[in-house]
Protein backbone atom coordinates (compact mmCIF):
# COMPACT_ATOMS: atom_id res chain seq x y z
CA UNK A 1 0.00 0.00 0.00
CA UNK A 2 1.21 3.11 -0.72
CA UNK A 3 2.27 5.51 1.73
CA UNK A 4 -0.37 8.11 0.99
CA UNK A 5 -2.91 5.54 1.33
CA UNK A 6 -1.38 4.26 4.22
CA UNK A 7 -2.37 7.64 6.04
CA UNK A 8 -5.69 8.32 4.73
CA UNK A 9 -6.81 5.10 6.16
CA UNK A 10 -5.83 5.70 9.41
CA UNK A 11 -7.33 9.13 9.42
CA UNK A 12 -10.13 7.88 8.68
CA UNK A 13 -10.47 5.36 11.24
CA UNK A 14 -9.33 7.74 13.37
CA UNK A 15 -12.34 9.92 12.46
CA UNK A 16 -15.19 6.84 13.25
CA UNK A 17 -13.51 6.42 16.55
CA UNK A 18 -14.12 10.15 17.16
CA UNK A 19 -17.38 10.24 15.77
CA UNK A 20 -17.78 7.06 18.54
CA UNK A 21 -16.91 9.44 21.71
CA UNK A 22 -13.35 8.19 21.59
CA UNK A 23 -10.36 10.40 22.68
CA UNK A 24 -7.13 10.00 21.75
CA UNK A 25 -4.25 9.97 18.66
CA UNK A 26 -4.71 8.19 15.37
CA UNK A 27 -3.44 5.03 16.54
CA UNK A 28 -4.88 4.46 20.06
CA UNK A 29 -8.32 5.15 21.39
CA UNK A 30 -10.44 5.04 24.48
CA UNK A 31 -13.99 5.95 25.34
CA UNK A 32 -15.55 6.10 27.96
CA UNK A 33 -17.83 3.68 29.31
CA UNK A 34 -20.05 1.31 27.45
CA UNK A 35 -24.45 2.25 26.94
CA UNK A 36 -25.60 4.11 30.42
CA UNK A 37 -28.25 6.43 31.43
CA UNK A 38 -28.29 8.50 34.88
CA UNK A 39 -31.35 6.16 36.02
CA UNK A 40 -30.36 4.13 38.95
CA UNK A 41 -31.20 0.51 39.44
CA UNK A 42 -33.67 1.48 41.71
CA UNK A 43 -36.07 2.93 39.14
CA UNK A 44 -36.18 -0.92 37.83
CA UNK A 45 -36.64 -4.48 39.23
CA UNK A 46 -39.41 -6.95 37.95
CA UNK A 47 -40.35 -8.72 34.79
CA UNK A 48 -39.78 -7.35 31.52
CA UNK A 49 -42.04 -9.33 29.08
CA UNK A 50 -41.65 -8.36 25.14
CA UNK A 51 -43.70 -9.71 22.42
CA UNK A 52 -42.81 -11.04 19.33
CA UNK A 53 -43.42 -12.46 15.67
CA UNK A 54 -41.55 -15.24 15.65
CA UNK A 55 -39.28 -17.76 17.58
CA UNK A 56 -35.57 -18.33 17.56
CA UNK A 57 -33.83 -20.64 15.36
CA UNK A 58 -30.85 -21.13 17.61
CA UNK A 59 -29.13 -19.33 20.35
CA UNK A 60 -25.62 -19.67 19.35
CA UNK A 61 -25.00 -16.43 17.95
CA UNK A 62 -21.75 -17.25 15.57
CA UNK A 63 -24.50 -20.23 13.94
CA UNK A 64 -27.74 -17.54 12.78
CA UNK A 65 -28.36 -15.10 10.47
CA UNK A 66 -31.92 -14.56 11.51
CA UNK A 67 -33.09 -11.53 13.57
CA UNK A 68 -35.16 -13.19 16.14
CA UNK A 69 -32.30 -15.40 17.01
CA UNK A 70 -29.97 -12.68 17.48
CA UNK A 71 -32.16 -10.62 19.59
CA UNK A 72 -31.70 -13.05 22.34
CA UNK A 73 -27.85 -13.16 21.70
CA UNK A 74 -27.51 -9.64 22.60
CA UNK A 75 -29.39 -10.07 25.82
CA UNK A 76 -26.61 -12.99 26.41
CA UNK A 77 -23.48 -11.92 24.86
CA UNK A 78 -21.41 -9.07 24.94
CA UNK A 79 -18.74 -8.17 22.20
CA UNK A 80 -15.40 -6.67 22.10
CA UNK A 81 -16.92 -3.61 21.01
CA UNK A 82 -20.61 -2.02 20.31
CA UNK A 83 -22.44 0.58 18.69
CA UNK A 84 -23.61 4.01 20.52
CA UNK A 85 -27.34 3.68 21.36
CA UNK A 86 -29.57 3.86 18.80
CA UNK A 87 -26.69 4.69 16.10
CA UNK A 88 -24.07 2.22 14.46
CA UNK A 89 -20.53 4.06 15.66
CA UNK A 90 -18.38 1.79 17.07
CA UNK A 91 -17.23 2.10 21.17
CA UNK A 92 -16.00 -0.17 23.50
CA UNK A 93 -17.29 -2.97 24.77
CA UNK A 94 -15.44 -6.05 26.05
CA UNK A 95 -12.15 -4.18 24.60
CA UNK A 96 -11.78 -0.97 26.76
CA UNK A 97 -9.60 0.35 23.64
CA UNK A 98 -7.53 -0.50 20.66
CA UNK A 99 -4.21 0.73 18.73
CA UNK A 100 -3.93 0.64 14.77
CA UNK A 101 -1.14 -0.11 13.17
CA UNK A 102 -0.05 2.34 10.22
CA UNK A 103 -0.47 -0.02 7.89
CA UNK A 104 -3.96 -1.12 9.06
CA UNK A 105 -3.11 -4.55 8.96
CA UNK A 106 -2.64 -5.00 12.94
CA UNK A 107 -5.09 -4.08 15.60
CA UNK A 108 -4.08 -4.33 19.12
CA UNK A 109 -7.29 -4.75 21.69
CA UNK A 110 -7.23 -3.65 25.57
CA UNK A 111 -9.62 -6.42 26.94
CA UNK A 112 -11.87 -5.07 30.41
CA UNK A 113 -10.36 -6.25 33.72
CA UNK A 114 -12.39 -8.58 36.19
CA UNK A 115 -15.38 -9.78 33.12
CA UNK A 116 -16.65 -13.43 34.25
CA UNK A 117 -19.01 -15.37 31.89
CA UNK A 118 -21.95 -16.79 33.63
CA UNK A 119 -20.45 -20.18 34.04
CA UNK A 120 -17.94 -18.19 36.46
CA UNK A 121 -15.01 -18.70 34.42
CA UNK A 122 -12.75 -16.17 33.23
CA UNK A 123 -13.20 -13.91 29.91
CA UNK A 124 -9.53 -12.88 29.07
CA UNK A 125 -7.67 -12.76 25.74
CA UNK A 126 -7.45 -17.07 25.22
CA UNK A 127 -11.41 -16.84 25.44
CA UNK A 128 -10.92 -13.96 22.60
CA UNK A 129 -8.64 -16.24 20.59
CA UNK A 130 -11.02 -19.75 21.39
CA UNK A 131 -13.96 -18.04 19.59
CA UNK A 132 -12.32 -16.53 16.65
CA UNK A 133 -10.56 -19.78 15.69
CA UNK A 134 -13.58 -21.55 16.28
CA UNK A 135 -15.77 -19.49 13.92
CA UNK A 136 -12.67 -19.27 10.82
CA UNK A 137 -11.04 -23.12 11.22
CA UNK A 138 -14.15 -25.12 9.24
CA UNK A 139 -12.33 -27.96 10.29
CA UNK A 140 -12.73 -27.04 14.13
CA UNK A 141 -14.19 -29.83 16.76
CA UNK A 142 -16.54 -26.57 18.14
CA UNK A 143 -18.17 -26.62 14.46
CA UNK A 144 -20.64 -29.46 15.11
CA UNK A 145 -23.32 -31.30 12.68
CA UNK A 146 -25.23 -28.99 10.48
CA UNK A 147 -23.33 -25.52 11.91
CA UNK A 148 -21.74 -23.08 10.01
CA UNK A 149 -20.36 -19.64 10.17
CA UNK A 150 -21.99 -17.81 7.78
CA UNK A 151 -21.83 -14.49 9.28
CA UNK A 152 -17.85 -14.93 9.84
CA UNK A 153 -17.42 -15.45 6.02
CA UNK A 154 -19.55 -12.90 5.02
CA UNK A 155 -17.68 -10.39 7.00
CA UNK A 156 -14.25 -11.70 7.01
CA UNK A 157 -14.17 -13.60 3.45
CA UNK A 158 -14.07 -17.81 2.41
CA UNK A 159 -11.53 -19.46 4.38
CA UNK A 160 -9.18 -19.40 0.90
CA UNK A 161 -9.46 -15.99 1.52
CA UNK A 162 -10.01 -14.70 4.97
CA UNK A 163 -9.33 -10.93 6.42
CA UNK A 164 -8.01 -12.15 9.51
CA UNK A 165 -4.64 -13.77 9.61
CA UNK A 166 -3.93 -14.72 13.43
CA UNK A 167 -5.99 -14.02 16.59
CA UNK A 168 -3.09 -14.32 19.41
CA UNK A 169 -3.32 -13.52 23.09
CA UNK A 170 0.07 -11.65 24.04
CA UNK A 171 -1.04 -11.74 27.63
CA UNK A 172 -4.82 -12.22 29.71
CA UNK A 173 -5.64 -8.38 28.97
CA UNK A 174 -4.40 -7.94 25.05
CA UNK A 175 -4.98 -9.66 21.72
CA UNK A 176 -3.42 -9.07 18.82
CA UNK A 177 -5.63 -9.39 15.30
CA UNK A 178 -2.77 -9.84 12.03
CA UNK A 179 -5.47 -8.96 8.73
CA UNK A 180 -4.22 -10.85 5.37
CA UNK A 181 -5.54 -7.48 3.88
CA UNK A 182 -7.11 -3.71 4.97
CA UNK A 183 -10.95 -3.80 5.55
CA UNK A 184 -12.51 -0.76 6.07
CA UNK A 185 -15.31 -1.64 8.31
CA UNK A 186 -13.29 -4.15 10.23
CA UNK A 187 -14.21 -2.63 13.71
CA UNK A 188 -17.80 -2.06 12.85
CA UNK A 189 -17.84 -5.77 11.81
CA UNK A 190 -16.22 -6.56 15.38
CA UNK A 191 -19.66 -4.81 17.14
CA UNK A 192 -21.34 -7.27 15.48
CA UNK A 193 -23.89 -9.56 17.76
CA UNK A 194 -23.07 -12.46 16.12
CA UNK A 195 -19.74 -12.16 16.98
CA UNK A 196 -20.47 -12.20 20.90
CA UNK A 197 -18.03 -14.07 22.83
CA UNK A 198 -18.95 -17.25 24.43
CA UNK A 199 -17.68 -18.91 27.41
CA UNK A 200 -14.98 -21.62 26.58
CA UNK A 201 -16.01 -24.07 29.05
CA UNK A 202 -19.57 -23.98 28.50
CA UNK A 203 -18.66 -24.89 24.65
CA UNK A 204 -16.88 -27.50 25.27
CA UNK A 205 -19.25 -29.02 27.73
CA UNK A 206 -22.08 -28.63 26.01
CA UNK A 207 -20.66 -28.94 22.73
CA UNK A 208 -24.05 -29.63 20.07
CA UNK A 209 -26.22 -28.38 23.35
CA UNK A 210 -24.33 -24.79 23.49
CA UNK A 211 -27.08 -23.71 20.48
CA UNK A 212 -29.60 -23.92 23.68
CA UNK A 213 -27.97 -23.45 26.52
CA UNK A 214 -26.13 -20.44 26.07
CA UNK A 215 -23.42 -18.45 28.09
CA UNK A 216 -22.00 -15.42 27.77
CA UNK A 217 -21.40 -11.92 29.73
CA UNK A 218 -23.90 -10.67 28.74
CA UNK A 219 -26.35 -8.49 30.76
CA UNK A 220 -29.16 -11.08 31.16
CA UNK A 221 -28.10 -15.04 31.80
CA UNK A 222 -30.65 -17.82 29.91
CA UNK A 223 -32.46 -19.60 31.85
CA UNK A 224 -35.33 -21.94 29.92
CA UNK A 225 -36.57 -21.91 26.45
CA UNK A 226 -40.01 -23.35 25.59
CA UNK A 227 -39.77 -23.61 21.75
CA UNK A 228 -42.06 -21.85 19.81
CA UNK A 229 -43.53 -20.16 23.41
CA UNK A 230 -40.79 -17.94 25.00
CA UNK A 231 -37.16 -17.68 26.23
CA UNK A 232 -36.67 -16.42 29.82
CA UNK A 233 -33.35 -14.71 30.86
CA UNK A 234 -32.78 -13.58 34.33
CA UNK A 235 -30.41 -10.79 35.61
CA UNK A 236 -26.49 -10.60 35.38
CA UNK A 237 -25.92 -9.92 38.89
CA UNK A 238 -22.05 -10.08 38.02
CA UNK A 239 -22.80 -7.95 34.93
CA UNK A 240 -19.67 -5.52 34.64
CA UNK A 241 -21.90 -2.22 33.90
CA UNK A 242 -22.30 -1.40 37.52
CA UNK A 243 -26.08 -1.15 38.41
CA UNK A 244 -27.64 -2.96 35.13
CA UNK A 245 -29.40 -3.95 33.90
CA UNK A 246 -32.51 -2.61 35.44
CA UNK A 247 -34.87 -5.27 35.09
CA UNK A 248 -34.40 -8.25 37.22
CA UNK A 249 -35.88 -10.93 34.21
CA UNK A 250 -36.80 -10.63 30.55
CA UNK A 251 -39.58 -12.88 28.65
CA UNK A 252 -39.54 -13.12 25.32
CA UNK A 253 -42.77 -14.23 23.88
CA UNK A 254 -43.69 -15.65 20.65
CA UNK A 255 -46.76 -14.74 19.46
CA UNK A 256 -47.01 -15.06 15.57
CA UNK A 257 -50.46 -13.59 14.50
CA UNK A 258 -49.99 -9.44 14.43
CA UNK A 259 -53.67 -8.96 16.40
CA UNK A 260 -53.19 -11.71 18.57
CA UNK A 261 -49.54 -9.59 19.44
CA UNK A 262 -51.34 -6.44 19.82
CA UNK A 263 -54.07 -7.50 21.82
CA UNK A 264 -51.69 -9.39 24.22
CA UNK A 265 -50.09 -5.71 24.76
CA UNK A 266 -53.83 -4.05 25.16
CA UNK A 267 -54.75 -6.32 27.70
CA UNK A 268 -51.79 -6.20 29.52
CA UNK A 269 -50.14 -9.65 28.88
CA UNK A 270 -46.89 -8.21 27.50
CA UNK A 271 -44.82 -4.65 28.48
CA UNK A 272 -43.60 -4.20 24.79
CA UNK A 273 -44.49 -5.81 21.11
CA UNK A 274 -42.36 -5.87 18.00
CA UNK A 275 -43.56 -5.24 14.59
CA UNK A 276 -46.62 -3.86 15.18
CA UNK A 277 -49.09 -4.43 11.90
CA UNK A 278 -49.83 -0.73 10.19
CA UNK A 279 -53.36 -1.66 10.49
CA UNK A 280 -52.99 -1.45 14.26
CA UNK A 281 -51.21 1.92 13.88
CA UNK A 282 -54.49 4.33 14.26
CA UNK A 283 -56.00 2.56 17.35
CA UNK A 284 -52.46 2.31 19.04
CA UNK A 285 -52.00 6.19 18.66
CA UNK A 286 -55.51 6.86 20.15
CA UNK A 287 -54.85 4.76 23.03
CA UNK A 288 -53.26 7.04 25.61
CA UNK A 289 -51.97 4.28 27.78
CA UNK A 290 -49.97 2.83 24.66
CA UNK A 291 -46.36 4.65 23.56
CA UNK A 292 -45.51 3.90 19.59
CA UNK A 293 -41.82 3.28 18.87
CA UNK A 294 -40.27 3.87 15.33
CA UNK A 295 -36.82 1.77 14.91
CA UNK A 296 -34.98 3.73 12.22
CA UNK A 297 -35.31 2.23 8.67
CA UNK A 298 -31.99 0.57 7.81
CA UNK A 299 -33.39 -2.32 5.73
CA UNK A 300 -34.92 -3.53 2.54
CA UNK A 301 -37.45 -5.91 2.14
CA UNK A 302 -37.36 -7.75 -1.66
CA UNK A 303 -38.31 -11.21 -3.69
CA UNK A 304 -35.26 -13.15 -4.26
CA UNK A 305 -35.12 -15.43 -7.40
CA UNK A 306 -33.15 -18.62 -7.29
CA UNK A 307 -30.95 -17.96 -10.49
CA UNK A 308 -29.74 -21.80 -10.47
CA UNK A 309 -33.37 -22.65 -11.81
CA UNK A 310 -35.09 -22.48 -15.13
CA UNK A 311 -36.10 -20.33 -16.00
CA UNK A 312 -34.72 -17.54 -13.52
CA UNK A 313 -31.10 -18.74 -14.44
CA UNK A 314 -32.14 -15.90 -17.75
CA UNK A 315 -31.90 -12.55 -16.65
CA UNK A 316 -34.55 -11.50 -19.22
CA UNK A 317 -37.20 -13.47 -17.24
CA UNK A 318 -35.86 -11.70 -13.99
CA UNK A 319 -36.17 -8.31 -15.43
CA UNK A 320 -40.11 -9.56 -16.91
CA UNK A 321 -40.75 -10.23 -13.37
CA UNK A 322 -39.65 -6.81 -11.83
CA UNK A 323 -42.10 -5.04 -14.10
CA UNK A 324 -45.10 -7.52 -12.66
CA UNK A 325 -44.98 -6.18 -9.24
CA UNK A 326 -46.63 -2.99 -7.82
CA UNK A 327 -44.19 -2.21 -5.44
CA UNK A 328 -46.46 1.27 -4.21
CA UNK A 329 -50.05 -1.22 -4.02
CA UNK A 330 -47.98 -3.43 -1.85
CA UNK A 331 -47.25 -0.11 0.44
CA UNK A 332 -50.69 1.03 0.44
CA UNK A 333 -52.70 -2.39 1.10
CA UNK A 334 -50.17 -3.53 3.90
CA UNK A 335 -47.87 -0.49 5.13
CA UNK A 336 -49.65 2.16 5.81
CA UNK A 337 -47.50 4.45 4.50
CA UNK A 338 -44.87 3.11 7.01
CA UNK A 339 -42.23 2.38 3.67
CA UNK A 340 -41.33 3.34 0.61
CA UNK A 341 -40.73 1.35 -2.67
CA UNK A 342 -36.94 -0.21 -2.90
CA UNK A 343 -35.15 0.46 -6.10
CA UNK A 344 -31.46 -0.45 -4.87
CA UNK A 345 -30.27 -2.88 -2.54
CA UNK A 346 -29.67 -0.92 0.42
CA UNK A 347 -31.77 2.17 1.73
CA UNK A 348 -31.68 5.36 0.49
CA UNK A 349 -30.39 6.70 3.76
CA UNK A 350 -26.79 4.73 3.10
CA UNK A 351 -24.54 6.72 1.89
CA UNK A 352 -23.39 5.07 -1.46
CA UNK A 353 -26.69 5.12 -2.24
CA UNK A 354 -26.90 5.50 -6.26
CA UNK A 355 -29.63 8.02 -6.84
CA UNK A 356 -29.36 7.31 -10.53
CA UNK A 357 -30.55 4.07 -10.71
CA UNK A 358 -34.30 4.01 -12.29
CA UNK A 359 -36.65 1.16 -11.02
CA UNK A 360 -38.74 -1.08 -13.51
CA UNK A 361 -42.09 0.13 -13.65
CA UNK A 362 -45.29 -1.74 -13.21
CA UNK A 363 -46.45 -2.48 -16.42
CA UNK A 364 -48.13 -5.78 -16.95
CA UNK A 365 -48.38 -5.68 -20.36
CA UNK A 366 -44.16 -4.74 -20.88
CA UNK A 367 -44.04 -8.02 -18.75
CA UNK A 368 -45.44 -10.40 -21.11
CA UNK A 369 -43.81 -8.61 -23.71
CA UNK A 370 -40.31 -9.35 -22.12
CA UNK A 371 -41.23 -12.59 -21.35
CA UNK A 372 -41.96 -13.50 -24.61
CA UNK A 373 -38.74 -12.05 -25.82
CA UNK A 374 -37.09 -14.48 -23.79
CA UNK A 375 -38.91 -17.31 -25.43
CA UNK A 376 -42.29 -17.36 -23.23
CA UNK A 377 -44.76 -16.26 -25.06
CA UNK A 378 -47.38 -17.56 -23.28
CA UNK A 379 -46.16 -17.81 -20.36
CA UNK A 380 -44.44 -19.93 -17.92
CA UNK A 381 -46.08 -23.12 -18.39
CA UNK A 382 -44.13 -24.98 -15.02
CA UNK A 383 -46.06 -24.38 -11.53
CA UNK A 384 -43.27 -22.55 -9.52
CA UNK A 385 -42.27 -22.87 -5.83
CA UNK A 386 -43.29 -19.47 -3.98
CA UNK A 387 -41.73 -19.25 -0.08
CA UNK A 388 -43.39 -16.56 1.85
CA UNK A 389 -42.39 -15.92 5.36
CA UNK A 390 -44.63 -17.69 8.01
CA UNK A 391 -43.49 -14.86 10.72
CA UNK A 392 -43.96 -10.81 10.26
CA UNK A 393 -40.34 -9.19 10.40
CA UNK A 394 -39.90 -5.50 10.67
CA UNK A 395 -39.55 -5.14 7.07
CA UNK A 396 -42.58 -7.11 5.92
CA UNK A 397 -45.50 -6.86 8.43
CA UNK A 398 -47.20 -10.41 6.64
CA UNK A 399 -45.45 -12.30 3.83
CA UNK A 400 -47.95 -14.75 3.16
CA UNK A 401 -50.37 -11.88 2.07
CA UNK A 402 -47.78 -9.93 0.16
CA UNK A 403 -47.23 -12.84 -1.39
CA UNK A 404 -50.74 -13.46 -2.75
CA UNK A 405 -50.91 -10.35 -4.25
CA UNK A 406 -47.53 -10.88 -6.31
CA UNK A 407 -49.32 -14.28 -7.14
CA UNK A 408 -52.36 -12.88 -8.68
CA UNK A 409 -50.04 -10.28 -10.60
CA UNK A 410 -47.91 -13.13 -11.72
CA UNK A 411 -50.67 -15.08 -13.48
CA UNK A 412 -51.96 -12.24 -15.06
CA UNK A 413 -48.98 -12.68 -17.63
CA UNK A 414 -49.24 -16.59 -17.16
CA UNK A 415 -47.04 -17.10 -14.36
CA UNK A 416 -48.21 -19.74 -12.18
CA UNK A 417 -46.46 -20.08 -8.79
CA UNK A 418 -47.76 -21.92 -5.65
CA UNK A 419 -47.51 -20.34 -1.97
CA UNK A 420 -45.80 -22.70 0.73
CA UNK A 421 -44.52 -20.95 4.03
CA UNK A 422 -42.32 -23.48 6.48
CA UNK A 423 -41.83 -23.20 9.83
CA UNK A 424 -39.06 -20.18 10.04
CA UNK A 425 -35.96 -22.30 10.69
CA UNK A 426 -36.73 -24.78 8.45
CA UNK A 427 -37.93 -21.29 5.65
CA UNK A 428 -33.78 -20.14 6.54
CA UNK A 429 -32.55 -23.38 5.58
CA UNK A 430 -34.26 -24.33 2.65
CA UNK A 431 -33.47 -20.27 1.09
CA UNK A 432 -29.88 -21.42 1.96
CA UNK A 433 -29.82 -24.42 0.36
CA UNK A 434 -31.61 -22.90 -2.25
CA UNK A 435 -33.35 -27.08 -3.47
CA UNK A 436 -36.41 -26.49 -2.42
CA UNK A 437 -37.62 -22.86 -3.80
CA UNK A 438 -37.86 -21.07 -6.95
CA UNK A 439 -38.80 -17.44 -5.71
CA UNK A 440 -39.04 -16.04 -2.19
CA UNK A 441 -39.51 -13.21 0.16
CA UNK A 442 -37.11 -12.36 2.68
CA UNK A 443 -35.27 -9.35 3.47
CA UNK A 444 -32.43 -7.63 5.30
CA UNK A 445 -31.45 -5.10 8.44
CA UNK A 446 -28.15 -3.33 8.54
CA UNK A 447 -26.20 -4.87 11.26
CA UNK A 448 -23.03 -1.91 11.08
CA UNK A 449 -24.04 1.15 9.35
CA UNK A 450 -21.57 -0.03 6.64
CA UNK A 451 -22.62 -0.87 2.91
CA UNK A 452 -20.38 -3.84 2.57
CA UNK A 453 -23.16 -5.31 5.17
CA UNK A 454 -25.70 -5.48 2.15
CA UNK A 455 -23.42 -6.27 -0.29
CA UNK A 456 -21.38 -8.97 0.01
CA UNK A 457 -23.26 -10.92 2.55
CA UNK A 458 -26.56 -10.93 0.33
CA UNK A 459 -25.10 -10.65 -3.18
CA UNK A 460 -21.24 -11.59 -3.55
CA UNK A 461 -20.48 -15.24 -5.28
CA UNK A 462 -18.51 -15.63 -2.18
CA UNK A 463 -22.02 -15.64 0.38
CA UNK A 464 -23.61 -18.14 -2.03
CA UNK A 465 -24.41 -21.09 0.75
CA UNK A 466 -25.07 -18.82 3.08
CA UNK A 467 -27.09 -15.23 2.95
CA UNK A 468 -26.92 -15.24 -0.57
CA UNK A 469 -30.10 -16.69 -1.35
CA UNK A 470 -30.43 -15.70 -4.83
CA UNK A 471 -27.01 -17.48 -5.70
CA UNK A 472 -26.53 -14.99 -7.61
CA UNK A 473 -22.79 -15.15 -8.95
CA UNK A 474 -21.41 -11.74 -11.14
CA UNK A 475 -17.46 -11.53 -10.55
CA UNK A 476 -18.29 -8.27 -11.76
CA UNK A 477 -19.85 -8.01 -8.63
CA UNK A 478 -17.70 -8.95 -7.01
CA UNK A 479 -14.18 -7.54 -7.91
CA UNK A 480 -16.06 -4.29 -7.25
CA UNK A 481 -17.52 -5.28 -3.64
CA UNK A 482 -14.07 -6.58 -2.89
CA UNK A 483 -12.30 -3.58 -4.08
CA UNK A 484 -14.31 -1.60 -1.79
CA UNK A 485 -13.70 -3.66 1.20
CA UNK A 486 -9.79 -2.82 1.06
CA UNK A 487 -10.20 1.36 -0.53
CA UNK A 488 -9.05 3.57 2.20
CA UNK A 489 -11.19 6.35 1.18
CA UNK A 490 -14.72 6.44 1.83
CA UNK A 491 -15.75 8.80 -1.17
CA UNK A 492 -13.85 6.54 -3.79
CA UNK A 493 -15.55 3.50 -1.93
CA UNK A 494 -19.22 5.31 -2.45
CA UNK A 495 -18.03 5.33 -5.78
CA UNK A 496 -17.61 1.61 -6.42
CA UNK A 497 -20.84 0.93 -4.28
CA UNK A 498 -22.89 3.19 -7.04
CA UNK A 499 -21.56 0.92 -9.89
CA UNK A 500 -22.16 -2.15 -7.99
CA UNK A 501 -25.51 -1.06 -7.53
CA UNK A 502 -26.08 -0.60 -11.84
CA UNK A 503 -24.45 -4.26 -12.01
CA UNK A 504 -27.52 -5.46 -9.52
CA UNK A 505 -30.42 -3.45 -11.37
CA UNK A 506 -29.29 -4.91 -15.19
CA UNK A 507 -28.82 -8.34 -13.68
CA UNK A 508 -31.75 -8.64 -11.59
CA UNK A 509 -31.67 -11.08 -9.38
CA UNK A 510 -34.17 -9.54 -7.06
CA UNK A 511 -37.44 -7.13 -6.95
CA UNK A 512 -36.30 -5.05 -4.33
CA UNK A 513 -39.73 -4.29 -2.82
CA UNK A 514 -39.61 -1.66 0.19
CA UNK A 515 -37.64 0.29 2.82
CA UNK A 516 -40.08 0.42 5.93
CA UNK A 517 -40.11 2.21 8.92
CA UNK A 518 -40.68 -0.24 11.57
CA UNK A 519 -43.05 -0.22 14.25
CA UNK A 520 -43.34 -1.45 18.45
CA UNK A 521 -45.59 -0.40 20.75
CA UNK A 522 -45.07 -0.38 24.79
CA UNK A 523 -46.89 0.27 27.17
CA UNK A 524 -46.92 4.36 28.58
CA UNK A 525 -44.26 3.19 31.47
CA UNK A 526 -41.82 1.31 29.84
CA UNK A 527 -38.79 3.88 30.19
CA UNK A 528 -35.14 4.25 28.98
CA UNK A 529 -35.87 1.93 25.40
CA UNK A 530 -33.55 3.23 22.19
CA UNK A 531 -34.47 0.92 19.20
CA UNK A 532 -31.02 0.81 17.25
CA UNK A 533 -31.29 0.78 13.51
CA UNK A 534 -29.44 -2.51 13.31
CA UNK A 535 -33.23 -4.30 14.27
CA UNK A 536 -32.09 -5.12 17.89
CA UNK A 537 -30.94 -3.62 20.94
CA UNK A 538 -30.07 -4.99 24.26
CA UNK A 539 -32.42 -4.32 27.34
CA UNK A 540 -30.05 -2.99 29.76
CA UNK A 541 -31.57 0.01 30.40
CA UNK A 542 -34.91 -0.53 29.81
CA UNK A 543 -37.30 -0.45 33.04
CA UNK A 544 -41.10 0.13 33.82
CA UNK A 545 -41.73 3.00 35.64
CA UNK A 546 -43.79 2.63 38.67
Amino acid sequence: MKKGLLLMFTLMLTSVLLLAGCTGNKSATTAPEANGTEETAATGGGTLIVGRGGDSAALDPAIVTDGESLKIAQQVFDTLLDYKEGTTEVMPSLAESWTISEDALTYTFKLREGVKFHDGTDFNADAVVFNFERWSDTKSKYKFEGDSFDYYDSMFGPEEERVIASVTATDPTTVVFKLNKPQAPFLQNLAMTCFGIASPKAIEDEKENFKSNPVGTGPFVFKEWKRSDSITLDKNPNYWQEGLPKMDQVIIRSIPDNTARYNALQNGEIDMMEDLSPDDLASLEANPALQKINRPPFNVAYLGFNTTKKPFDDPKVRVALNHAVDKQGLIDAFFAGQAEPAVNPIPPTLWGYNKSVEDYPYDLAKAKQLLADAGYPNGIEQELTFYAMPVPRPYMPDGRKVAEVIQASFEQIGVKVKIESPEWATYLEDLKNGTKDDLFIIGWTGDNGDPDNFFYPLLDKDSIGGNNYSQYDSKEFHDLVVKAQQETDQAERSKLYEQAQVIVKKDAPWVPLVHSTPLLAAKAELKGYVPSPTGSEAYTNVYIEQ
